[in-house]
């Protein structure tokens, strides 16, 4: 490096040159962290003591004021707010939700579970077979099985228990006509019979659901519970109501049949009235 370039580096301070290194050195240094907390604190307390007395007395008196306030009033409010919570509870532990008569009437719930539920589970799925013979007893079986799905089997087994319809050349037609209308409607409602039972599963398990709920239920749920009982009730009527519409069906298809005996019976009698008359009838 020549003269010029360390001329160049020079810093003139007051008229006096110096290097750039000099000048860092001559730079005040900044008190350490720990000595500005000390100083921060002496001042506080220097502040502190030089107040007057008069001053510390009014802190003193406007934070007496303030725990009187929170100890007098508004302790006294939440006294009377704890006072109505304690009464509201015991109003509704004694008189609105009495916890002896919750829990006698949860253990009357489950002593009947214990004692009728497997009883009556044991009625409403006993099987009676009776039928001896392959053909019927197949037919049974598939009557007995509570399975909407064993519909299509039913009616082919239907056909082989209690024979097909006989041909044109076997049978009048009207015969045909009345076993064809015979047949549909025993069909129809043994397949609604499958429905129907298989309904009744699901109803008896919905109300040994709500059964188990009642054993365990709580204060204030009485009426969530009595709202699901209305809607497995209605549902329970539409069941039965498919039942009675089926039965009506029936009844009236056999009513049907008997008048058609009648009219055939009366044609009958009109064909052999005709025959004797024109017997009788002199030539």
């Amino acid at each position: 490096m020549n003269q010029h370039d360390e001329l160049k580096n020079l810093v003139l301070l007051n008229g006096t040159p110096l290097k750039p290194t000099e000048l860092i050195d001559m730079q005040p240094k900044r008190p350490g962290r720990w000595k500005r907390w000390l100083l921060g604190a002496t001042l506080l307390v220097t502040v502190y003591w030089a107040l007057p007395p008069q001053a510390h007395a009014q802190f003193g008196d406007i934070f007496s004021e303030l725990f009187g306030t929170i100890q007098s009033d508004i302790g006294s409010s939440l006294k009377t707010v704890n006072q109505l919570t304690q009464t509201t509870q015991k109003l509704y532990q004694t008189t609105m939700w009495p916890l002896a008569a919750i829990n006698q009437v949860r253990g009357f719930v489950s002593n009947s579970i214990s004692t009728f539920r497997s009883q009556m589970n044991q009625l409403f799925h006993t099987s009676y077979s009776s039928a001896t013979l392959a053909a019927p007893q197949q037919f049974e079986s598939i009557l007995h099985s509570r399975l909407s799905t064993q519909i299509p089997s039913l009616q082919t087994s239907f056909t082989a228990t209690f024979g097909a319809i006989p041909p044109a050349n076997a049978a009048s037609p009207q015969d045909r006509v009345m076993m064809d209308i015979d047949d549909s409607l025993g069909q129809e409602n043994l397949k609604t019979t499958l429905i129907a039972d298989q309904a009744q599963d699901s109803i008896l398990q919905t109300a040994d659901q709500m059964e188990n709920q009642v054993a365990v239920s709580t204060p204030g749920s009485n009426p969530y519970i009595t709202a699901q009982a209305q809607i497995v009730n209605l549902r329970c009527q539409a069941y039965m109501q498919k039942m009675l519409a089926a039965e009506l069906r029936q009844e009236a298809g056999r009513i049907a049949h008997d008048n058609v005996l009648v009219k055939r019976q009366t044609s009958s009698t009109a064909g052999i009235t005709s025959l004797i008359t024109g017997s009788l009838t002199a030539r």
